[in-house]
C-alpha cells in the first residue's frame, strides 16, 4: 500500500515510518518539520495540501499520528488544538472520502488521556476510594483539558465518517510512550526510568510497540469498520487489586511479581505508593490480535 502518515518527524511517526516500509509498504510523511522520515513538509491544516499529497501520491491508506499534544498547553493556544486536532482530522477524512480519491482504510492516534476526568485524577471516580479501571466502555467521557476535548472530538469525526461513507477507521487511544520525564507528581525524581518501568504497570508502552500497534491496525482496519482500541502493556493487575493498588501498590505489585523488590533494591528503585487508574488493554488483544512486546516482566528480566 501507499500509506500516508501525517507527523511523521514526532516521536512515533520516526518509528512508524521504518516499520511500514520494513513490511513492503510504500510511506509518504507529512509533517511541518523536516526530518529523515518526512516527505512533504506542511501542515494538515492546510487542505489544499492535503489534497495534492492525497491524490498527487496515489494514497491507498491514511495514518494519522500528527497532533498538538498535551505538553503544548503550556505553549500553544486552544485555538491552535482546534486547528490541528479537529480541523487537520477534518480535512484528512473529507481528502479521504473525496471522489477521486484511491483510501480505503484509516488508522487515527487518539490518547488515553481523553479517558481521565477530574474526579479519576483526584481519585474520586465511582466515590469510592480506590483506583479507576479503565477499558473501552467507560461512559461518559470528561476530558479534563483542551487536548482531551479536541481528540474526543475528532474521534467523533472519524465515528461520523465511517457511519456516513463506510470508510474503514481503527482509532487507537495509545497510553505513554513519549520520551519527556513524567509529570505525575507520584514521579521518582532521582530516576526517570524507575518511573517510566513502574508505569509499564498500568499506563505506559514502548515506542516500537506504538508503532507495532498501527502496523496492526492497518492490516486489520477493512475487517474491523470501525473501533477504538486502548493500547498499553498488558497490565498484570484485576478490577480486584483496585481497592488495594490505592492503598498499598508495592504489596499488590509483589503479589504479582515477587522478585520485583530485590531487582529493585540493587537499583535503588522505589514502586509507586499508590496507583490511581489501570488501562486494560484486552480488548485490542482479541479483536485487533495486538499486544505489547514489552512490559513490567520483561523489564524486570532486562534489569535482573
Amino acid at each position: 500500500m501507499r500509506v500516508l502518515v501525517t507527523g511523521s518527524s514526532g516521536w512515533l511517526g520516526q518509528t512508524l515510518v521504518p516499520h511500514l516500509r520494513r513490511d513492503g509498504h510504500a510511506v509518504v510523511g507529512l509533517d511541518p518539520f523536516p526530518g529523515a522520515t518526512t516527505d512533504v513538509v506542511g501542515s494538515i491544516v492546510d487542505r489544499v495540501l492535503v489534497r495534492a499529497t492525497i491524490r498527487e501520491r496515489g494514497i491507498d491508506a491514511i495514518v494519522h499520528a500528527a497532533a498538538r499534544h498535551k505538553p503544548h498547553i503550556e505553549t500553544h493556544d486552544n485555538s491552535e488544538f482546534v486547528a490541528v486536532n479537529v480541523q487537520g482530522t477534518l480535512n484528512l477524512l473529507e481528502e479521504a472520502v473525496a471522489p477521486g480519491s484511491k483510501v480505503d482504510r484509516f488508522v487515527f492516534t487518539s490518547t488515553t488521556s481523553l479517558m481521565i476526568s477530574q474526579a479519576i485524577r483526584d481519585g474520586r471516580a465511582g466515590g469510592a476510594r480506590k483506583a479507576a479501571w479503565i477499558d473501552e466502555t467507560l461512559a461518559p467521557l470528561q476530558p479534563r483539558n483542551i487536548y482531551g476535548v479536541t481528540k474526543l472530538s475528532a474521534e467523533e469525526l472519524c465515528r461520523l465518517f465511517h457511519q456516513l461513507h463506510k470508510l474503514p477507521i481503527v482509532v487507537l487511544r495509545t497510553s505513554r510512550f513519549f520520551p519527556e520525564e513524567d509529570d505525575m507528581a507520584h514521579a521518582i525524581a532521582q530516576s526517570d526510568g524507575n518511573t517510566k518501568a513502574n508505569e509499564l504497570l498500568f499506563r505506559r508502552l514502548t515506542v516500537e510497540d506504538a508503532a507495532e500497534s498501527h502496523v496492526a491496525a492497518l492490516a486489520k482496519a477493512p475487517e474491523i469498520g470501525f473501533d477504538t482500541f486502548i493500547v498499553s502493556a498488558m497490565t498484570p493487575f484485576t478490577p480486584e487489586d483496585c481497592g488495594q493498588l490505592i492503598a498499598d501498590a508495592p504489596a499488590v505489585v509483589a503479589r504479582h511479581f515477587p522478585d520485583y523488590r530485590d531487582v529493585y533494591a540493587k537499583r535503588g528503585w522505589t514502586m509507586f505508593g499508590s496507583i490511581d487508574r489501570v488501562y486494560d488493554a484486552h480488548k485490542a488483544a482479541k479483536k485487533l490480535g495486538f499486544v505489547c512486546k514489552t512490559g513490567f516482566r520483561e523489564v524486570l528480566d532486562s534489569l535482573a
